[in-house]
């Protein structure tokens, strides 16, 4: 009997609503049997992660420190020395759940990246693997995987089908991973990086990008979460069971660990821009498994993979959820393999292990193949066929891209690229928003300012002042309560020369303040902050007091050529002064005129 096939040929065949049904299973406990049997579970990530930029700010310290040593000069020349000898090759896999209200087969919640859930409450019948039940496609979580594979360049197959992926693991009730190994929906693509994203000088080979291919990008079905509650309890929690993934299988086209972490990265900032992915790295929406093989350069490897030939037997490296852990896991294992080969050693096709902090990876078992997951074609799912329409619709309207809004930034704002580039990755997008709207604000307040140095004007005043008081005041995006329209009213007040730097500043602290409801031009009328600037005399008379008291100072910028030293005469000019009547400009000409008589 022929199974009929699931048609998508036009948007009307999507359903508009997924709700959960009234279906709960008794919370799953599995401890001593594991323990008993030497079998081990990874640990849930911690709530609090680290986030990536305090990894990056401790690894420059810590380079910092070693060249003041002298050590890290050394250390750099004995690994380049090495690795000329050496060629790295990886290629990456990505994982991520897709943006979805379902799961993948059944009209269950897809809430796993939901920590507030209850535990094995968001669960149907097929999720558990009930006896009788059967998957159900839902059409609707092919929406962000159609939008995904579009971003990436990928060919979208008309035809794909469906395999079961068989292993036995208690996160997996089926016995077996739904997948889509042979018949993907998304063949060759491709992802384009710079040294803007983080590539290397020495990959781009002289060029200004490199071009990172894409093999295919499958959909398939996520498993349980296992949590370990010391010391031998672990539990399992089938919300996110049969959640919707997307496999992205990059070609082994990476040869550094620098390159590897770009990718994953710039794979993150198009998977949200075009929604979707739910969440990033940093909160488990990702995770990558990274290939990583070593040769000797000049030698011909005996091991292929997606028709590139010639390469070094692989090792893969599994679960890797975050950028520096798959860079530091990509670096310790590219070592460990030259070790073993310096040493007359084989490397071995095993899957490896990774815990952040490690300076090794741990070997976790050997690497299977397509015999030990003996793959076969889904007997309870229909192919799956796509028509062009949906896709031809998805691309029309496919959200901008990533480098596509770095660009229209620099063109419409007049900001540097590194500038444009940290606007639009920071606070997934939230920062861009804030400086557009603030712009659109200033436009109607300073009419005789052009747009571009207004986009200057808003870009440094959300990217370094405010960005610059959140730090200051250990304050995340989210907790910012200062509008678009009042940044908008301090940056024309201080346009406009009615107010100082310093008050401009001043009046970032009164208008997050939870207690002040007043409106920016308010404060600065109530407190007294318009400027009420000093006269040439006045200007003259503040800066003599000060010269006169620090005769060293003045030597240093006369007799030395300090002109360094000026800066600090007009900081000292601004405190003294009384607050809204000494600007910064006027009183370095006068500083300077003085002491060059």
């Amino acid at each position: 009997m022929s199974v009929p096939s699931v048609r998508l040929r036009s948007l009307k065949a999507l359903p508009a609503l997924y709700t959960r049904p009234g279906y709960t299973t008794r919370p799953c406990y599995v401890s001593k049997w594991l323990q008993s049997r030497g079998l081990q579970v990874s640990t849930a990530p911690p709530p609090n992660a680290v986030p990536l930029r305090k990894h990056l700010k401790d690894e420059a310290k810590r380079k910092k420190a070693d060249a003041k040593a002298g050590t890290g000069l050394r250390r750099d020349n004995a690994v380049t020395a090495r690795l000329q000898k050496w060629e790295l090759t990886v290629g990456i896999e990505v994982h991520a759940e897709l943006n979805s209200a379902c799961k993948l087969f059944s009209s269950a919640t897809a809430a796993s990246g939901d920590s507030t859930a209850v535990p094995n409450s968001n669960v149907a019948a097929f999720d558990a693997a009930l006896p009788g039940a059967q998957p159900q496609f839902q059409v609707a979580t092919l929406l962000p995987a159609l939008r995904a594979a579009v971003a990436l360049g990928c060919d979208i197959q008309r035809k794909s089908g469906w395999d079961r992926k068989h292993y036995f693991h208690w996160d997996q009730p089926n016995g077996y991973q739904i997948t889509q190994y042979y018949q993907p929906f998304a063949k060759d693509g491709a992802i384009r990086l710079s040294a803007e994203d983080g590539v290397p000088e020495e990959d781009l080979l002289g060029g200004r990008s490199l071009l990172i291919g894409i093999k295919q990008i499958q959909m398939e079905q996520d498993t349980a979460k296992t949590t370990h509650h010391p010391p031998s309890s672990y539990h399992i929690d089938y919300n996110r069971s049969g959640h919707p993934l997307i496999e992205i299988i990059t070609l082994p086209h990476i040869h550094s660990p620098q390159t590897a972490a770009a990718v994953v990265r710039k794979l993150q900032s198009v998977l949200k821009a075009v929604d979707a992915c739910t969440t990033g790295m940093e909160l488990g929406g990702l995770r990558a498994d990274v290939n990583v093989s070593v040769r000797q350069r000049g030698t011909i490897g005996s091991s292929s993979y997606s028709g590139v030939a010639g390469l070094g037997q692989r090792t893969e490296i599994k679960n890797l959820s975050s950028f520096k852990a798959v860079e530091d896991a990509i670096v310790a294992e590219r070592d460990r393999q030259i070790s073993v080969l310096e040493a007359g050693g084989i490397i071995a096709g095993e899957t490896r292990g990774w815990s952040l902090g490690s300076t090794e990876t741990t070997r976790l078992r050997g690497k299977e193949g397509e015999v030990d997951y003996r793959y076969m074609p889904d007997a309870d799912l229909p192919p799956l066929i796509i028509g062009n329409d949906l896709i031809d619709h998805l691309r029309d309207r496919l959200p901008e891209l990533p480098d596509t809004t770095v660009e229209r930034v620099q063109r419409e704002y007049g900001v540097t690229e590194k500038d444009a580039r940290t606007i639009v990755a920071l606070d997934d997008g939230d920062r861009l928003e804030y400086m557009e709207a603030t712009v659109e604000l200033l436009q109607p307040r300073l009419l005789d300012v052009d747009d571009l140095k207004l986009g200057k004007l808003a870009g440094n005043w959300v990217l370094h002042e405010l960005g610059g008081f959140l730090t200051a005041n250990n304050l995340c995006w989210s907790d910012l309560k200062i509008y678009p329209i009042d940044l908008a009213d301090i940056i024309a007040y201080l346009t406009r020369g009615e107010i100082t730097s310093r008050t401009a500043k001043q009046l970032l602290e009164y208008s997050n303040d939870d207690s002040t409801s007043r409106r920016v031009g308010d404060l600065i009328y109530d407190l007294g902050l318009l400027l009420r600037p000093l006269s040439d005399d006045e200007y003259t008379e503040l800066a003599r007091t000060i010269m006169d008291e620090n005769p060293g100072m003045v030597a240093a910028v006369k007799e030395k050529g300090q002109k360094g030293k000026i800066m600090w005469f007009v900081g000292q000019m601004v405190r003294r002064g009384e607050e809204g009547t000494i600007e910064p400009g006027k009183a370095k000409e006068v500083v300077e005129r003085m002491l060059a008589e």
